[in-house]
């Protein structure tokens, strides 16, 4: 797992990675990219020519998105967290809340990636918004896929361990602005009941 941030820091990834699985090869290795906050297109492109998991970090969206466009300009402010644009170009993605630099709320986590919205209420990067499946996905069964753990966890099938979250409202059915107040009512972990909010 690599984190980068900025398009040089990727590029020097993808120059160490490529050499590497040429050598080697990159039989389910699972390298990994960590918030790739500035990625680039033709990035994205060797990533899955590389077979790579692209884990970013639609959060950022909400906490920084105001400050990036201050800093960096409107344009290149828009494109943090390509998540669309990732999933278009054929790669796997996850996405993550970087706890504790940001709370462990992944109900926040789906809520940033579906609306991609700031503090001040300004869409960063529309066209890069999940549907709430697809972000739920991406904080279960392809998260478990990063991690080698998608035979044991991730998705509900027999054999499978049964972690898992009862929330109080279902993320698909509700106005996408709503999904930052699901609250869990209950959490189980390999079968046992660990957190419930009786």
């Amino acid at each position: 797992m690599t984190h980068a941030n900025g398009g040089t820091a990727i590029e020097q990834m993808i120059r160490t990675l490529r050499p590497l699985i040429e050598k080697y090869g990159n039989d389910d290795r699972r390298f990994v990219l960590i918030h790739g906050q500035y990625i680039r297109d033709d990035q994205l492109d060797s990533f899955n020519e590389l077979n790579v998991i692209a884990s970013l970090y639609p959060l950022h969206t909400f906490y920084w998105g105001d400050w990036h466009s201050e800093i960096i300009g409107t344009e290149l402010g828009q494109r943090i967290s390509l998540v669309r644009t990732a999933l278009n170009k054929g790669l796997k993605i996850t996405i993550h809340s970087d706890a504790p630099v940001a709370l462990p709320n992944l109900m926040r986590v789906v809520w940033t990636a579906v609306n991609r919205v700031s503090r001040s209420g300004k869409i960063i990067g529309e066209g890069e918004r999940l549907t709430p499946y697809e972000a739920l996905q991406a904080i279960t069964i392809w998260s478990a896929y990063q991690h080698f753990e998608d035979k044991v966890k991730g998705s509900l099938e027999v054999g499978k361990l049964a972690d898992l979250m009862i929330l109080d409202k279902n993320p698909i059915d509700i106005p996408h602005s709503e999904i930052k107040d699901i609250r869990v009512i209950q959490t189980i972990k390999a079968g046992k009941v660990v957190y419930s909010s009786n």
